[in-house]
């Protein structure tokens, strides 16, 4: 449907009655859902027919579900997402590829696709979707809209059907700053941190250097800002790479393996590689007997990618499993207690709709460099748009460490006007 931009596998209104609605938080709210959460009495479909006709209707709802209800929004139906949630470009071949309202002719960004081009048409005033690789994240950076992961199993991911459990997370979108830190308000079983302030932000040269942040000026953005809100003490441009390396002995294991011509990292590429292996043996431990069961049809990418999940050789897990503990280790040592990293969300604007399948999958790989960061060490992460630049979505990510959710929201709402400003200002300055 036009007037939904194609959001939506099914629309209707829910709402729980209450005699005290007027006082509920997220009273004359709504929202919608990725079709991966389970509500009672509707199929969940993960993105794929097979799995909708394979699978009774849901006998409970989940808690994020459930919690938003009670908080007095209404849901205004389920949103299309990319088939088992394998992608984070936000087509589907089976339902369609949503519509992106900031720039049409490209990709919208999955796999919570749906529901980030619901709050970005204005639809709805947030959404529920889930992330396991960056499927919060890309989203809300190609949209330009707010999105929000949280620190790994902060939220219930019970009743939503699993990923990569060590890897899932549930996570929201809205088009404000206020609206998405009263969904955390909600959502996050955490004590208030108000009066909190950051003791270091890490802007690493490094990584703004690797995405050419020159293009859009992000690196002097997100400086400017800082030195502004919290003083140039503040600031800590280190680069990233060689604190990793020396703090994560076991990268090296992966260094020589995966030497290429990519414009990346090397450690940004071992963790992307270490990611995805930890991430599709579970993904093969939870779906694989499903798929050699049913057959489903899988679109493509989607099919290709599921076909190298049960072929994958799993022989270097060990090694993987030492890299995530170690890297935990190391950032958080590097954050401390009240430290924040800056980071671009993505790797550059949303790739267009029409691009050719061999150029889309050198980008998605390229996209995926920068991800893995908060999966692997389940840290929060913030995706803020900064605005349009050159008709292109601009945003940059904050993250925190684990439990730190509250916290980082708050950092958040007090860099985020001065952040817009200066975007502005450096912009126009290039004009």
């Amino acid at each position: 449907m036009e007037d939904d931009f194609g959001a939506f596998m099914e629309k209707f209104e829910l709402k729980l009655s209450s005699t005290i609605r007027s006082t509920l938080p997220l009273q004359g709210l709504t929202f919608a859902v990725k079709d991966i959460f389970d509500m009672e009495g509707f199929v969940t479909g993960f993105g794929n027919p097979d799995w909708a006709r394979t699978h009774a209707p849901a006998k409970l709802t989940s808690f994020a579900v459930l919690a938003i209800l009670n908080a007095g929004a209404t849901c205004l139906g389920r949103t299309i997402m990319d088939e088992m949630a394998f992608s984070v470009n936000g087509k589907n071949k089976h339902y369609g590829t949503p519509t992106n309202p900031c720039v049409p002719d490209r990709v919208p960004g999955g796999s919570s696709n749906g529901s980030a081009v619901a709050v970005a048409a204005k639809i709805v005033d947030f959404s529920l979707g889930t992330d396991t690789g960056g499927s919060i994240r890309v989203p809300a950076a190609y949209c330009g809209i707010f999105g929000f992961r949280p620190s790994h199993g902060i939220v219930s991911t019970e009743n939503i059907i699993p990923m990569a459990q060590s890897f899932d997370t549930v996570g929201w979108f809205a088009r404000d700053i206020h609206t998405l830190t009263s969904i955390g308000d909600v959502l996050l079983q955490l004590p208030l941190e108000k009066n909190k302030q950051p003791t270091s932000i890490l802007i690493p040269r490094d990584i703004f250097q690797m995405c050419n942040s020159s293009r859009d000026q992000m690196y002097q953005i997100m400086n400017a800002s800082v030195e502004i809100i919290y003083g140039t003490q503040m600031i800590d441009n280190e680069n990233l790479e060689g604190y990793i390396c020396n703090k994560v002995p076991n990268i090296q294991k992966f260094y020589n393996k995966l030497q290429g011509k990519e414009e990346t990292l090397q450690f940004l590429k071992v963790l992307e590689h270490v990611s995805r292996l930890l991430q599709r043996i579970e993904i093969k431990n939870n779906h694989e007997e499903w798929i050699k069961t049913t057959n489903p049809d899988f679109g493509p990418g989607i099919k290709e990618r599921v076909a190298s999940v049960l072929n994958e050789d799993f022989n270097d897990i060990d090694i993987c499993y030492a890299i995530r503990a170690e890297l935990r280790a190391a950032l958080s040592n590097l954050l401390g207690e009240n430290g924040i990293l800056a980071i671009p969300t993505v790797y550059g604007p949303p790739p267009k709709l029409d691009m050719a399948a061999s150029e889309l999958n050198n980008f998605r790989a390229r996209a995926f460099s920068l991800l893995p960061i908060a999966g692997l060490t389940g840290f929060c992460q913030i995706s803020i748009p900064l605005g349009m630049h050159k008709n292109e979505p601009v945003s940059i990510s904050l993250l925190a460490k684990y439990g730190s959710d509250k916290f980082l929201l708050n950092v958040a709402q007090e860099l985020y006007a001065t952040l817009t400003e200066q975007a502005r200002t450096a912009w126009n300055s290039n004009q």
